[in-house]
């Protein structure tokens, strides 16, 4: 690794967004490390994907605070980027959506433990190497963090409505430190959690499509770049006009 190569941490880099943010900062030259609770896959496209990947379990607190450690041993007391995407989002047996009446406790916890405390957790526990670099910290949050959403289940959706609470919180709080805090909220991006029947959503967007993984790599990587340096405490809406 160069001096000069910037560094992002990525979870949640397995598929759809997450999968087109590693392959967009990939090309920018930065050096990526991903995390997730399984191995690298041998089949990922870029470069130096096994060596940069550790393996953790976001749903898991223990292992997480655990993982920080094994972290920065990699990073050489810096950190360019983290990008806090991953998200789950449960469904009934039918692949029906959950709301607040039929969502077990359990289930509650563990989409709240990936979706939102992993976040808190990563992001404090490497404040330094991003005050180092005056870095940068992107969540992932959702269209379906604003309203109630026919297909997002409502463990799911309040879990990024608190996600993009934290966003604000933490802008305060790391701005001190130079680090820049911000969100993406995404609309119907075309990834394997969308559910059947989103065509009918689509038909009522002013862009009448789906939003494409890359575009929001795109505002993903604007965020961490010197072209958004005076940008933080914000959250982007990357949704084709969904929310108007």
């Amino acid at each position: 690794m160069s001096e000069t190569q910037k560094i992002m941490l990525l979870t949640g880099a397995s598929r759809g967004i997450g999968h087109a943010t590693v392959k967009r900062f990939n090309a920018e030259g930065w050096r990526v490390l991903t995390c997730s609770r399984h191995p690298f896959p041998e089949e990922c496209p870029w470069g130096g994907g096994a060596e940069n990947h550790i393996q953790l379990d976001l749903a898991d607190p223990k292992n997480t605070i655990e993982a920080i450690e094994r972290i920065r041993k990699r990073i050489n007391g810096r950190l360019d980027a983290l990008v806090n995407n991953a998200g789950i989002s449960p469904k009934g047996s039918d692949g029906e959506r959950l709301n607040t009446l039929d969502t077990d406790l359990r289930t509650w916890g563990h989409v709240f433990h990936v979706n939102f405390f992993a976040s808190v957790v990563l992001a404090r526990g490497l404040k330094a190497e991003l005050a180092a670099s005056k870095g940068s910290v992107v969540n992932v949050t959702s269209i379906a963090g604003s309203r109630v959403h026919p297909f997002a289940g409502a463990a799911y959706s309040t879990s990024k409505a608190a996600l993009a609470a934290l966003t604000r919180e933490m802008a305060h709080d790391f701005g001190p430190f130079g680090v820049r805090v911000n969100a993406i909220a995404p609309g119907e991006v075309e990834t394997a959690i969308l559910s059947p029947g989103t065509d009918k959503i689509v038909e009522k967007l002013p862009l009448q499509r789906l939003g494409q993984p890359e575009e929001v790599a795109a505002a993903i990587y604007f965020l961490c770049s010197e072209e958004s340096s005076y940008i933080s405490g914000a959250e982007i809406e990357v949704n084709g006009a969904q929310h108007v």
